[in-house]
């Protein structure tokens, strides 16, 4: 019974102590580590999990986190795995916040951070490729990603501010759309 629950909170112990960027950098570990080495979820899985991740509340890490452990092992296994990934990221802010003052004025400090800044893009980018790279070849999923691609980017260009609850309000909108429409065509179908 321990074990699992240690090989849980020690993989997202690695998750959460190597990655730096947030919930989205981490998606690519996250996969890497639960997806291809240990095979404790799918791939289809794993997208299914970010997308629920990122519309509740709290960081999506800890969201994925806490899924794969509850799937894996149940409600200790959430446990475990959600404090594998909280730790130590709290333990490093926690010994940074007592040296907060003088931590940025190092030099090698402030261009180690300039540096993660590119990692953390290229970790992002890479969570999104491979979900793209596994999406269904279908008309309506590669049409919704192509508008919200050219929207981000309108968005981005002519600086506007939207609230984000906003556009999660619009998506789940467009999603409950979707799902009423195809749910209509299927009962007009099945008669």
């Amino acid at each position: 019974m321990m074990k699992p629950l240690l090989d849980l909170f020690l993989t997202f112990s690695k998750i959460g102590l190597f990655t730096f960027g947030g919930g989205y950098a981490m998606i690519s570990m996250i996969e890497n580590a639960c997806v291809t080495k240990k095979e404790w979820i799918t791939h289809e899985e794993m997208m299914e999990i970010t997308v629920i991740a990122e519309s509740t509340p709290g960081p999506i890490a800890i969201n994925c986190a806490t899924y794969v452990g509850l799937k894996k092992k149940g409600f200790w296994g959430a446990v475990a795995a959600t404090l594998g990934v909280v730790i130590p990221s709290f333990l490093i802010i926690l010994l940074i916040s007592f040296f907060l003052d003088h931590f940025l004025e190092i030099k090698w400090v402030a261009s180690a951070f300039k540096g993660i800044k590119i990692a953390v893009g290229i970790l992002i980018l890479d969570a999104a490729i491979k979900m793209i790279a596994k999406m269904k070849k279908e008309a309506l999923p590669i049409i919704i990603l192509s508008v919200a691609f050219v929207a981000m980017m309108l968005i981005n260009v002519f600086a506007l501010r939207i609230s984000t609850i906003v556009l999660m309000l619009a998506a789940a909108l467009a999603g409950l759309s979707i799902y009423l429409i195809q749910r209509y065509k299927d009962k007009e179908a099945s008669k």
